[in-house]
C-alpha cells in the first residue's frame, strides 16, 4: 500500500496547491487563452490526495467530526472542479427597448461541460438610473426590465449590481459598463427604410470620447459620429445618470464636411438619407452560470459542523492540558 501513503503525503498536497495557484494566475482576469483544465487537473490531484489521506490516516477516519470535515473538503474540491467545467461567463450590452439575443454575447467563456440553455433567458431592457456620489463614486443602479413569461405576460423587475435577474441557474448582474445609444434611420434611394442603434463608449468613463463610426449601405465612405452630451454631470456633487435628464447633439463628420444634428433632423447622402431619430441608453450586464453554488453552501456548512464537532469532543482534553500548564506555570 505504499502508493496509498505516497499519494496521501503532504508533499502531494503542497504540489497540488502550487499547481492550483499557477492555474489561478494563468486564468485570472477572464479570457486569457488558457484552458479550464489548468485549474481542474490540480483540483483532481488534491481530491485524490484527500481520498488517500482519509483512507490511510487513522487520526482522520476514526474520529467522526474530523472525518466529516475532511469529507466536506473533498466534496468542495470535487464540486468546485465540476463548477469550472460547467460554468459560463459573458458580457452583454442591452439598448433600451431591446429584447435579449444570445448572439449578442461578448467575451463568452464556458466550460466543456456546460449544458445550460440560453433560450431560458427572455427579457427586454427598460430605462434605468444610476446614482453617483461626489468624486464620481457610483452608487446603486436600478435597471428596469420586462421578463417574458410562458403565458405571454410580462413581469416588471428592477435589477442592480447585487440584485440579479435569475433564469434557472443563469444570473445577470448590471455592470459599471453603460452609456448612450443613437437610434438612427436610414432611408435609401430605393425607398427601403432601416432602423438601428449604435452604442457609444461607456459613460461617464469616456465623457469626452463619445465617438463611433459607421458606413452607410452602398457607400465606401466612413461616417464619424461624436456625441456632445448634456447630462448635468458634476463630479463634485450628487447627480443622477438617466435618460430623462439627458440630451445630445450628434456631430457628424464625412470627409471635410462637419454637420450638427438635433434629434429628428436629417442628413442627405448620395445613396440615401440619415435621420437622427432618438437618443437612448444601453446597459451592460455580466451573465454568470454555475449550478454548483447552492451545493457549495451546504457542503461548507457540513464542514464547519464537522470541525465544531471534533473540537467539542476534545474540549475537555484541551482544557485539561491548559490547566496543567497553568499549574506548572
Amino acid at each position: 500500500m505504499r502508493w496509498l501513503y505516497a499519494m496521501a503525503s503532504l508533499k502531494v498536497t503542497l504540489s497540488g496547491m502550487l499547481l492550483l495557484a499557477v492555474g489561478s494566475m494563468l486564468t485570472y482576469g477572464g479570457d486569457t487563452g488558457f484552458s479550464v483544465w489548468v485549474l481542474v487537473v490540480p483540483m483532481a490531484l488534491l481530491a485524490v490526495n484527500l481520498i488517500c489521506a482519509i483512507a490511510s490516516n487513522r487520526k482522520i477516519n476514526r474520529q467522526p467530526g474530523l472525518l466529516l470535515f475532511h469529507l466536506a473538503l473533498l466534496s468542495l474540491v470535487v464540486v468546485v472542479a465540476v463548477g469550472r467545467l460547467s460554468h459560463l461567463e459573458a458580457q452583454l450590452e442591452m439598448t433600451v427597448g431591446q429584447r435579449f439575443d444570445a448572439n449578442s454575447l461578448v467575451q463568452l467563456q464556458q466550460g466543456p461541460w456546460h449544458v445550460g440553455d440560453l433560450s431560458e433567458i427572455d427579457f427586454s431592457q427598460g430605462p434605468y438610473v444610476v446614482n453617483y456620489e461626489p468624486g464620481i463614486q457610483r452608487g446603486p443602479t436600478m435597471s428596469q426590465v420586462g421578463v417574458f413569461k410562458a403565458d405571454g405576460s410580462v413581469e416588471a423587475l428592477v435589477v442592480g449590481d447585487d440584485t440579479p435577474l435569475i433564469f434557472g441557474d443563469y444570473r445577470l448582474y448590471t455592470s459599471f459598463n453603460k452609456g448612450f445609444s443613437l437610434i438612427l434611420e436610414w432611408l435609401s434611394n430605393d425607398g427601403s427604410l432601416v432602423t438601428g442603434s449604435i452604442n457609444m463608449p461607456s459613460y461617464p468613463l469616456n465623457d469626452y470620447r463619445q465617438k463611433n463610426e459607421w458606413m452607410p449601405p452602398g457607400s465606401d465612405q466612413t461616417v464619424k459620429f461624436w456625441l456632445r452630451l448634456d447630462t448635468d454631470y458634476d463630479e463634485d456633487n450628487y447627480w443622477l445618470l438617466s435618460e430623462d435628464n439627458s440630451s445630445a447633439v450628434l456631430v457628424i463628420t464625412v470627409g471635410d464636411q462637419r454637420v450638427e444634428l438635433q434629434e429628428g433632423q436629417e442628413l442627405q447622402f448620395e445613396s440615401g438619407t440619415l435621420r437622427y431619430k432618438d437618443l437612448t441608453m444601453w446597459m451592460g450586464y455580466t451573465i454568470f452560470y454555475d449550478p454548483t453554488l447552492r451545493w457549495l453552501f451546504f457542503i461548507s456548512v457540513f464542514g464547519v459542523l464537522g470541525l465544531a464537532w471534533h473540537l467539542w469532543s476534545h474540549a475537555d482534553r484541551l482544557l485539561a492540558v491548559t490547566s496543567q500548564k497553568d499549574i506548572k506555570g
